[in-house]
């Protein structure tokens, strides 16, 4: 049996997104990660299934490169969305659940008909942001560790990356690693993500964790983020250590399409 697949990218981070919506596949972890190999399949972050949702435009059912079901994705969010309006599930505006809750969506611009958006998500409420010495950690659908460093790009983020996602501290689950350079006009963000165990070309729940972190270091909100992979913006409320109204925003492009056999 063959099945049809999307390939997305928002900002360099890659998905393999699935309309899941009369199937229900049901993929074994090990074929999940050879669709994802960048070697022997497709090539990707992370896959997504496109659900029935009893309540809103659809589900989004998200699965890490290693084959194993995850929390959210900012970025799989963002691309999910842009899928969705191509294929007409969904309007401009929508929202849709995920493992860590419902979401809303924007299509803020079409920059190239048929591949190219410009897509807001809505991030969840971020109730505690725990400061340590040395770095911040918080939840922004999925755990992240944010540090800051002097200098982002002499970073070693897959050793000094995997060293904090292992850490006992972390234990069992783990935690995603940020490090982060601050500039009076930007971040710029390096993500080592636990799943995919490595470094991905950008994050979206890693830049939105940075963003907040960046505030709390500097009192300064609105910072544009920089990533390998391309620029983000990032916005928020904050009231009594409570950060509300959490919108990532960046651009999206649909890579390619094709078939897959089951």
């Amino acid at each position: 049996m063959k099945i049809s697949f999307y390939k997305y990218q928002g900002n360099g981070n890659d998905f393999i997104i699935i309309d899941d919506r009369k199937t229900n596949f049901k993929f074994p972890a090990e074929r999940i990660a050879s669709l994802c190999d960048r070697h022997f399949g497709i090539g990707a972050d992370g896959l997504m299934l496109l659900r029935e949702s009893g309540q809103h435009d659809f589900s989004m059912l998200y699965y890490n490169s290693d084959g194993h079901p995850a929390g959210m994705c900012g970025n799989g969010g963002r691309c999910i969305a842009a899928f969705a309006f191509q294929q007409g599930i969904a309007g401009k505006k929508m929202i849709f659940d995920a493992t860590d809750g419902t979401h809303e969506a924007v299509i803020d611009k079409v920059l190239e008909e048929g591949c190219c958006f410009d897509v807001s998500l809505k991030m969840n409420d971020v109730e505690q942001v725990e400061k340590n010495k040395g770095y911040y950690f918080l939840n922004t659908g999925v755990p992240h560790y944010v540090e800051f460093v002097d200098k982002v790009a002499e970073v070693d983020v897959e050793k000094e990356g995997r060293k904090t996602r292992f850490s006992e501290i972390f234990a069992p689950e783990g935690t995603n690693v940020n490090f982060v350079e601050l500039n009076e006009d930007r971040i710029f963000v390096r993500t080592y993500e636990r799943g995919v165990e490595g470094e991905t070309l950008s994050c979206g729940t890693g830049v939105t964790a940075s963003a907040i972190a960046a505030y709390l270091e500097t009192g300064k909100k609105d910072y544009p983020v920089h990533t390998t992979g391309g620029e983000f913006s990032v916005i928020f409320r904050e009231e009594n250590g409570r950060f509300t109204d959490v919108w990532l925003r960046g651009p999206v492009e649909m890579v390619f399409k094709g078939d897959v056999q089951n």
